[in-house]
């Protein structure tokens, strides 16, 4: 009974979480991703979203990737951290409530990690998402 209590409340947090990012996520990882080189590495399959709400790098990473995707995971984790403040969440929570989101929102061809750990290159049906996602 009070496993059932904790997931029912995790659900609950995540519910609340989801609402917030539905009202828009953070200019400022937006703003990061308008970036054209950001662009031509998503279409070109070299990040993809993580579940955990961070970006990713699929496969090799030269310098210029790895500090592009350091720096929009930088800028999201500073919003994630302000905004998990405000709607009574962990950091944690708050990122992989975004991660599911931005999975949902991946466009087909585009890269993102799988309930299992391994990329996955979005079809035109639903991405596979984790169970836990509101």
């Amino acid at each position: 009974m009070i496993r059932r209590h904790g997931v029912d409340e995790m659900k609950t947090t995540m519910k609340v979480l989801l609402g917030a990012l539905a009202l828009g996520l953070a200019a400022t990882p937006a703003l990061a991703q308008r970036d054209p080189a950001y662009a031509a590495a998503r279409s070109a399959g070299q990040v993809g979203e993580k579940m955990d709400g961070y970006l990713g790098i699929v496969g090799a990473a030269t310098p210029a990737l790895r500090a592009m995707v350091d720096d929009i995971n930088i800028r999201r984790r500073a919003v994630y951290a302000q905004q998990a403040q405000a709607n009574n969440a962990t950091l944690e929570e708050y990122a992989f409530t975004a991660g599911c989101l931005a999975i949902q929102r991946t466009q087909a061809g585009e890269m993102y990690q799988a309930p299992n750990g391994s990329w996955v290159q979005r079809g035109s049906g639903p991405a596979q998402r984790d169970p836990r996602c509101p």
